[in-house]
């Protein structure tokens, strides 16, 4: 077998310049990590509660209170309660969280192609269809 690092060790100096360069991309927009994730997960599934929420995107479901509560006030999400059971509450992406949510998407893309066309394009697209087919 041949001798390699293991995958999170070959993976995670790539996330770090990753996140750091979305870092300032979000700040820019005012919306933290999970915040983008909260309006990720929104946009592609308009509304959820909030139990539901923090499973898609892998936080404890008390874990992301503040961040509902940031995004709530700032307009980009709305929190209703939910009429078959008044206890919990339906998340909702604003159109403003939506237009905020693409604006950043954008400039992530725009960095994440500047940095993958240091690959040759077939290898970028193996290595795109690859990272989904891991992620399965």
């Amino acid at each position: 077998m041949e001798e390699r690092p293991d995958l999170a060790a070959l993976l995670y100096p790539l996330v770090r310049v990753l996140i750091a360069a979305e870092t300032p991309i979000l700040a820019t927009h005012d919306v933290s990590m999970w915040g983008y994730s909260v309006l990720t997960a929104l946009d592609e599934t308009p509304v959820r509660t909030q139990a539901a929420l923090a499973e898609a995107i892998g936080a404890d479901k008390s874990r992301i209170i503040g961040t509902l509560d940031e995004l709530q006030s700032a307009g980009l999400i709305e929190r209703t309660p939910d009429p078959d059971d008044r206890r919990v509450r339906l998340l909702s992406i604003t159109a403003k969280g939506r237009r905020i949510r693409r604006a950043v998407r954008k400039s992530i893309r725009a960095y994440e192609d500047e940095l993958l066309s240091k690959l040759p394009a077939a290898d970028r697209t193996a290595f795109l269809r690859s990272l989904r087919a891991l992620q399965q």
